[in-house]
């Protein structure tokens, strides 16, 4: 098991987290308690579903509740970018970085622990 901040779905999350806070600080106030904390809170959570499922044993439901909250913090972006709250390409940057999330929670979910022997 390595560190869960050695992983890159982990570092993937944290750049998401920091991308995210920088577009939230630029919104309008009036989003920023609503669609902008629920975008912050859905970043930290895929942050700490990584570390949960990194020191699981069985690793699938947590990863299982990644690959939803990657779609939930996705469907925030979207909503953000149709609202005027963030651009385009910053809405493009946001899809790339959870793009890359799902596919390696996806990756991970399908490896069969290495403890346990292949039926």
């Amino acid at each position: 098991m390595a560190l869960h901040k050695d992983l890159p779905i982990y570092k993937a999350t944290y750049e998401l987290m920091l991308l995210a806070m920088n577009l939230i600080k630029n919104m309008r106030r009036d989003f920023k308690t609503t669609v902008g904390q629920k975008i912050n809170a859905e970043c930290l959570e895929l942050s700490t579903l990584v570390y949960r499922a990194n020191v699981a044993i069985d690793k699938v439901p947590y990863l299982n509740k990644l690959i939803e909250h990657v779609q939930v913090t996705e469907l925030l972006f979207r909503l953000a970018t149709d609202l005027k709250l963030i651009s385009l390409a910053q809405y493009a940057a946001a899809i790339a970085i959870t793009s890359s999330i799902g596919r390696q929670a996806n990756g991970w979910r399908g490896k069969k622990p290495a403890s346990l022997p292949a039926t």
